[in-house]
């Protein structure tokens, strides 16, 4: 099975606060990055609450704008956090339709939260705005597994969620952060980090296909 990361891999993102406001037609009002760092104090520990499900969106909104001293407005913050996926990268859902011609399974595996969920599955809320990832087999994330990479436990909940406790190296795993492929690596899987600043020939998709072609999984 081929198990892909969203953000970085599937999906381009926002890397910084000013690139998310600028997508969201927003002034960036913390030009150093000080007060809204997702990596200072307790704004990292709140962050992971909401990525594992543990919080909801509007309060994490709230206590984000509280935690920076209303820097932001709560609809403000909303406004940013929804304009953070930007769009989808060339060439990947063509490379999952590949997998599958080929009789390859596929799965996901992301740290993510409800609101950015809905933006990449079709449910009630209406269609996916991002459906690439739909393609995909085996929908997996970190708000839903209340568990987030890198915690060893979520890629054992995966692994044993799609029936392959036995046989996790038969994991192939694709992620843009070297901490989640290390501990992807260490729970027995088989991983590769993505450049998800690769443009052109050395764009996600074809960093992906060459390594799966390398493995003698796609011609």
């Amino acid at each position: 099975m081929v198990v892909f990361d969203l953000g970085g891999v599937v999906v381009r993102i926002c890397r910084t606060l000013a690139e998310a406001c600028a997508a969201a037609g927003i002034p960036d009002r913390d030009p150093d990055g000080t007060r809204l760092s997702p990596q200072v104090g307790d704004r990292k520990q709140f962050l992971h609450a909401y990525e594992t499900g543990r919080i909801d969106c509007e309060t994490f909104f709230a206590g984000i704008a509280r935690a920076t001293r209303d820097l932001y407005t709560v609809d403000e913050f909303r406004r940013i956090h929804d304009a953070w996926i930007l769009d989808e990268y060339p060439g990947v859902a063509m490379l999952i339709d590949d997998l599958h011609a080929a009789g390859i399974a596929t799965g996901v595996l992301s740290n993510t939260n409800h609101r950015h969920w809905i933006q990449l599955t079709t449910g009630p809320h209406g269609p996916a705005k991002f459906p690439t990832a739909e393609k995909v087999q085996h929908l997996h994330a970190s708000h839903l597994l209340q568990l987030a990479k890198p915690d060893p436990a979520i890629y054992h909940a995966f692994a044993r969620t799609v029936g392959m406790s036995d046989n996790p190296s038969a994991l192939l795993f694709f992620d843009d952060l070297i901490d989640n492929v290390a501990a992807a690596r260490s729970a027995g899987w088989q991983s590769m980090q993505i450049n998800h600043a690769g443009e052109g020939d050395q764009s996600p998709a074809h960093q992906m296909r060459a390594e799966l072609r390398r493995r003698n999984l796609l011609p």
